[in-house]
């Protein structure tokens, strides 16, 4: 049991820097620093979405319109500080 919860922190891990890199490549089109019609750029910003969008949806779903600001990506970091603590606060019970 010990194995799995350190196999799902490391997911909860792998996501927390997906969002991470999202929020930062976000900032950075919106700043016209990166450039979307650039291929490589493009792809990477297409994968994110593709794999953070399950994710944020039924966030953004229950939020209401905030005028331009999404505070999905925040609340998602949120819930996954609260899934690591609580798994490393319950990781020792498993021995």
């Amino acid at each position: 049991m010990q194995s799995l919860l350190m196999i799902v922190n490391l997911v909860l891990n792998v996501v927390w820097f997906f969002v991470i890199a999202h929020v930062i490549m976000s900032w950075l089109i919106s700043f016209q620093v990166l450039n979307t019609r650039q291929q490589f750029v493009a792809q990477i910003w297409y994968g994110l979405n593709r794999i953070l969008q399950p994710i944020y949806d039924p966030i953004r779903r229950i939020l209401p319109p905030m005028g331009g600001f999404d505070l999905a990506p925040l609340l998602v970091l949120l819930a996954i500080m609260a899934l690591r603590i609580v798994i490393s606060n319950n990781i020792g019970y498993m021995y």
